[in-house]
């Protein structure tokens, strides 16, 4: 069971939460995080890197001489790859670098980065509410500041609020998503993870696993006689 500091918006300890490490896998599963990670990665690359066959080179299909008695080695046509401004060969053409993982991989996946999260000291800041009557960037500045926050973070709240988000969007390294959006890459992206205590209780309600429930009766075996 961990305990993390419940802080208030003025950086003052108000109280704790308490999380049990089996909600979340128990343990970080490595290999798992980095093929999301991976994944997430994949899904980001533009791939629009393309190059010529000599198809597609725009040039005469003349010989550039003959083929005999010039001395010179033979030559078909200047769209070769061995001539300058030739095509290219096996270069690269448009492709989508995209891949999938099953379901389940990718919700463990995000228990062992919010495990990460949770394990390392003053990575996670737990804050007891978050909220705003009207956008106001400097507000939320000076509640990161007064957390400590000085190099950008992740801010998970419990659902969406335009307020909030508009009062977040413009501070550098600052990235504010729903706790239910929230991936094992933005948790990995961002050096600390500042959840509300709201997103936190939903977060938990979320990972918890249900345990089958066992009758307290056995079923009765019939007997047979022959």
């Amino acid at each position: 069971m961990m305990e993390l500091p419940v802080r208030n918006r003025d950086g003052q300890v108000v109280g704790t939460a308490e999380i049990d490490e089996a909600d979340f896998g128990g343990q970080v599963r490595h290999e798992v995080l980095r093929q999301a990670i991976l994944m997430y990665e994949a899904a980001k690359r533009v791939g629009t890197a393309a190059t010529k066959t000599r198809g597609q080179v725009k040039a005469t299909r003349s010989k550039p001489w003959r083929q005999k008695g010039t001395g010179r080695a033979r030559a078909g046509f200047r769209r070769s790859p061995l001539w300058r401004g030739g095509g290219i060969v096996f270069g690269p053409s448009p492709r989508d670098y995209r891949f999938t993982m099953p379901r389940k991989a990718i919700r463990a996946a995000t228990r062992s980065a919010y495990l990460t999260k949770f394990l390392a000291d003053g990575a996670t800041i737990v804050l007891d509410e978050l909220s705003i009557e009207r956008p106001r960037t400097r507000e939320i500045a000076a509640t990161l500041s007064a957390l400590g926050v000085d190099r950008g973070c992740l801010i998970a709240i419990a659902g969406h609020d335009a307020n909030l988000w508009r009062s977040a969007r413009n501070i550098p390294g600052v990235f504010m998503k729903p706790v239910a959006d929230v991936n094992a890459y933005d948790l990995l992206h961002r050096p600390k993870l500042v959840i509300t205590r709201a997103a936190l209780d939903n977060l938990v309600s979320s990972m918890r696993r249900r345990e089958p429930e066992k009758s307290d009766q056995a079923a009765p075996v019939a007997e047979n006689n022959g």
